[in-house]
């Protein structure tokens, strides 16, 4: 059995993706070409925002929003704690400071109550000026964007959405990658909708920073003259082949995997909500799940279900092992962890199972039985 089954989802639109991928290799069109301007244009509508600037990967989609908006040493960019690393290096790459919220302990996304604390502490200390918020749309899941605009509203502060993991999630119908002044995601092949390499797209209302944007993804160079670089930027481009990909596989994306994986995780919620801690989805709120995760009483009943699901095969993973205020490269932070108890509980508790949308009823009733009889 395999975490997120590519190759299930390869076999199954083998044709629609060999085509794409051969239209590609026939063009030799393999930098920008036109299924690059195709995938944001069907990427835009989608999402409901008027731009889509594709990129190399979610990172840069990012480290770009932020350079975007000016963001540099001496400001204060506010983002989760138990989200992946890019989520904070991006910021701290342009030698902006971090600074970690704890999560809400039933979502795993950032707590808004630990926002705005985080938010009032910054401007009491007066040495640093707050500029942007990143939310995490984590594993499918939108972030909690009706307490977090009316925040970031009051406190004159951007909002730059991480939609890595959340793409195809919405809250009350508006999709993830529309709630920020810049929503970026992922096409990592593990993503909701993913390609077979890295990539990564920023989305977008102004028509300004679209074109800076647009410039600062090839190394700041003009829209007339290619030789004229008027900024630093970064070579970030998505390739086409990449590009073909995403365009084969989003239109099964949208008309049935979303639906696949939202009825897989209800047969998970069904066979173990009265066994373990199953995922909290609120009320108005779709998930793209991007990952399922459990959470149990302790980290050695997780250690003990975790061991017996390999013995069988089937394979689990543990995201986050730490939270981003514990990584090495934030250790001169001297961050109490006393400040992150949510998170906290749920690196030493949560256990992601495999979830994707051509896992079937019985696959996932001996996951649970597995489960069940280790606990």
């Amino acid at each position: 059995m395999r975490f997120r089954d590519l190759r299930a989802q390869y076999l199954a639109l083998k044709t629609e993706i060999d085509n794409s991928i051969q239209s590609v290799l026939d063009s030799s069109d393999f930098i920008l070409g036109k299924p690059v301007a195709e995938l944001e244009g069907l990427l835009a509508d989608y999402v409901g925002r008027r731009y889509c600037v594709s990129c190399s990967n979610g990172t840069d989609a990012l480290q770009l929003s932020l350079m975007a908006l000016d963001i540099k040493k001496g400001d204060v960019v506010f983002t989760s704690d138990f989200t992946y690393f890019a989520s904070a290096c991006s910021s701290s790459i342009l030698g902006a400071t971090v600074v970690f919220v704890d999560i809400d302990e039933r979502t795993f996304n950032i707590s808004p109550i630990a926002l705005e604390k985080a938010i009032q502490r910054c401007i009491a200390e007066g040495t640093l000026t707050p500029k942007v918020i990143v939310p995490v749309d984590l594993f499918g899941q939108p972030a909690d964007y009706t307490k977090i605009i009316p925040i970031a509203d009051k406190y004159g502060l951007k909002i730059i959405e991480d939609g890595a993991q959340g793409f195809g999630g919405s809250i009350n119908g508006k999709l993830a990658c529309s709630f920020g002044d810049i929503s970026t995601t992922s096409f990592f092949p593990a993503k909701p909708l993913g390609c077979y390499g890295d990539g990564g797209a920023i989305f977008l209302d102004d028509d300004i920073i679209n074109q800076r944007l647009r410039s600062l993804r090839a190394l700041g160079k003009s829209s007339e003259d290619k030789y004229d670089n008027r900024e630093f930027g970064i070579n970030s481009r998505l390739d086409t082949i990449q590009a073909a990909i995403l365009i084969a596989k989003f239109k099964p994306f949208v008309e049935y995997e979303l639906d696949a994986v939202n009825k897989v995780a209800k047969w998970y919620t069904e066979q173990l909500e009265k066994k373990v801690i199953t995922p909290f989805v609120p009320k108005d709120f779709y998930s793209s799940w991007a990952q399922y995760t459990i959470m149990f009483k302790d980290t050695q009943s997780r250690k003990k279900v975790q061991e017996a699901l390999k013995q069988s095969g089937i394979p689990s993973m543990i995201y986050y092992p730490r939270g981003l205020h514990q990584q090495r490269a934030y250790e001169s932070m001297c961050l109490s962890s006393e400040l992150y108890p949510n998170t906290i509980k749920a690196t030493q508790r949560a256990l992601s199972l495999p979830m994707h949308p051509y896992l079937n009823k019985a696959e996932v009733e001996t996951i649970a039985k597995i489960i069940t009889e280790n606990i």
